[in-house]
């Protein structure tokens, strides 16, 4: 497939405010749908943590035309799938079929953004599950530290760190009126993203999305701007204890660039040096291979609309959790001292660039990069652009962004494993 840009991406935007892009490939019978609505976990108060998942999850479980098993069987007739899922930011959506059952698959993903009824049974059968979840991730070192991470490197009144999903405490106590009255208050057409990607000509797939949600009407939230989240400056370091574990995970980061940051992509290629590239870059080569002090280490920049995270993650033998964390900063310490090596570096541009059409492979990975091309409105032709961006990162642009995001004397610890003899 060629790279997807403006001449074969057609853009609709609907009147009531529905962004509409379709991008034609009759290579296969199927089509993709991918979307997002302005809507998440943004928009809750913290007192009621998790509130924007559990309304999300909660959409599929009935509507005012079809139930929780006329939603499935009817999928399940045709082979399609639709879903919802509560993010920070947004909430997404999703839909896959054949081409000629494209028509019943909106109509169900139409039913179940627009009328949703939140059934009293369903509910409460969905709350089990999300309990279930929260009280299995607290016996989880990996979750535990994640989760541990994002306390310590956010501001407390920080929507980032919170859990997505909420804890025991405030999941237990949201009611099915207040999934209602959220929905109520945030869903609604202004701002939504619709992605069609498929075996479907683009006149067709726009007007389907117009007799589906073209007559919707709603209200989103009004949001205050995201809070800050100030570069640490000092160890915050927290260690969990859970019994009964042989492993602890280590998280080590701090808040790292948003996806429009003017230094991202160099911040992509200093991350993919240090943990990503080959068998997890720099880290997974002294901290995993060489020194053998950890079963995995990597390294992620996150981006996303605000701060997300640029972290470590490490896996390893309660023994070894002091000389891995050295062994990790020292790395970092590393890339922010000493200027990458040229070979290195165009080994690492070479990789991201020649896993862009990997990427693109299949209508999911299109519509995806598509999404987020309109998300963070970098244009049609970036994806065609793109090669080009990250060739051009020099040696000094990848030192230079590691000095301003890293720290190895300052960052947020995390540390989940069995209690310490």
């Amino acid at each position: 497939m060629s790279i997807p840009g403006p001449q074969d991406i057609a853009r609709h935007e609907l009147p009531n405010g529905i962004v509409v892009l379709v991008r034609e490939n009759h290579s296969s019978p199927s089509v993709v749908v991918s979307g997002y609505l302005p809507v998440g976990a943004y928009d809750e108060r913290p007192e009621k943590a998790g509130l924007a998942a559990f309304t999300a999850s909660a959409m599929m479980r009935g509507t005012a035309n079809r139930t929780f098993a006329q939603i499935f069987e009817e999928l399940e007739a045709v082979g399609a799938n639709v879903g919802v899922g509560g993010g920070t930011h947004t909430t997404g959506f999703g839909a896959k079929s054949l081409v000629e059952d494209l028509p019943l698959v909106l109509d169900i993903l139409a039913d179940v953004l627009r009328h949703p009824v939140f059934p009293r049974d369903g509910v409460e059968r969905l709350r089990g599950e999300i309990l279930t979840s929260l009280e299995e991730r607290a016996h989880d070192t990996r979750r535990m530290a994640n989760l541990t991470f994002h306390e310590l490197a956010y501001p407390q009144e920080h929507p980032y760190a919170r859990s997505l999903s909420g804890y025991t405490t405030t999941v237990g106590g949201i009611s099915r009126d207040e999934l209602a009255e959220f929905y109520a208050g945030g869903y609604g057409p202004q701002g939504m993203v619709v992605v069609v990607v498929g075996a479907i000509d683009t006149a067709d797939a726009l007007a389907q999305i117009e007799a589906a949600f073209g007559d919707w009407k709603g209200t989103i939230y009004e949001r205050a701007p995201l809070p800050d989240a100030p570069r640490i400056s000092d160890v915050r370091e927290r260690t969990i204890s859970i019994s009964g574990k042989t492993q602890s995970d280590i998280v080590l980061g701090y808040p790292g660039p948003p996806r429009t940051a003017p230094d991202f992509l160099e911040a992509l290629v200093c991350n993919t040096i240090l943990g990503v590239f080959g068998l997890m870059g720099r880290l997974g080569d002294n901290v995993r291979d060489r020194q053998g002090l950890a079963y995995y280490s990597f390294s992620r920049v996150s981006g996303g609309p605000g701060p997300g995270p640029w972290l470590v993650s490490a896996g390893v033998n309660p023994a070894n959790v002091e000389p891995a964390i050295t062994s990790i900063r020292a790395e970092i310490r590393r890339i922010c001292e000493e200027p990458v090596d040229e070979e290195e570096l165009n080994d690492n541009k070479a990789f991201i660039t020649g896993s862009l059409p990997l990427r693109l492979e299949t209508n999911h990975g299109v519509a995806r990069s598509i999404l987020n091309m309109e998300r963070y409105n970098f244009g049609l032709d970036y994806l065609q652009r793109y090669a080009d961006l990250i060739e051009q990162i020099t040696v000094e642009q990848v030192q230079a962004v590691a000095q301003r995001w890293l720290d190895p004397d300052a960052y947020a610890l995390s540390i989940a494993g069995p209690p310490s003899a």
